[in-house]
């Protein structure tokens, strides 16, 4: 597997692939793509064995920039921050009441930086392939939520001083839940390229 060519990603493999019916495709995809972050950041599901309720929203950030792409990614989180940062309760954790540029700030201020570097990085991996086999996409995975988690950490570091248990805060409690969403990613892209190429014989 040549891991440093130039690979197509799973959203040029469906619909038009040029003019103007593409970029009409690319925008549904970046609305389709918002509203899975929106719905995800919402989905909390039980670890077996934690008291932590896994959250989707990582998944999602994760899996699309390698279904879409570093470009069509990057446009894709960056719509959902825009729309975040009107005020529209779109995030985990926002409100009513926080919302906005004021929750961006907050604790997961960094969190959200990580998403659109994990976001993009998940993307260009995938342009080289790493999305077409489980191994690769396993270890992809895993360095989007070390990208993911250096800047959310950093940031909750310096907002409420390193003399805080930043990392009981922020990493530790969630490692499980990202180890069983990093193995459903490695089974999940691999499985659809397979269909796509068992479909197109």
């Amino acid at each position: 597997m040549q891991l440093s060519a130039s690979h197509s990603v799973l959203a040029d493999h469906f619909g038009p692939t040029a003019g103007t019916a593409r970029r009409i495709k690319q925008a549904v995809l970046v609305v389709l793509g918002i509203t899975v972050l929106a719905l995800a950041a919402n989905i909390k599901v039980p670890v077996p064995g934690s008291p932590v309720l896994m959250n989707m929203g990582t998944f999602a950030v994760l899996t699309i920039g390698a279904a879409y792409g570093a470009r069509l990614g990057l446009a894709t989180i960056l719509g959902y921050m825009i729309i975040g940062a009107l005020g529209f309760d779109i995030f985990q954790g926002s409100t009513a009441e926080l919302n906005g540029i004021s929750y961006m700030m907050g604790s997961t201020g960094g969190y959200l930086v990580g998403y659109v570097m994990a976001t993009v990085l998940l993307g260009a991996l995938a342009q080289r392939g790493w999305d077409r086999s489980m191994v690769w996409m396993a270890v992809a995975m895993l360095i989007g939520n070390i990208v993911l988690y250096v800047p959310g950490l950093l940031w909750l570091g310096q907002l409420y001083g390193w003399d805080q248990p930043i990392l009981a805060w922020g990493l530790t409690p969630f490692l499980l839940g990202d180890a069983l969403k990093l193995l459903l990613a490695a089974i999940l892209l691999p499985l659809v390229w397979k269909l796509v190429g068992d479909a197109r014989r």
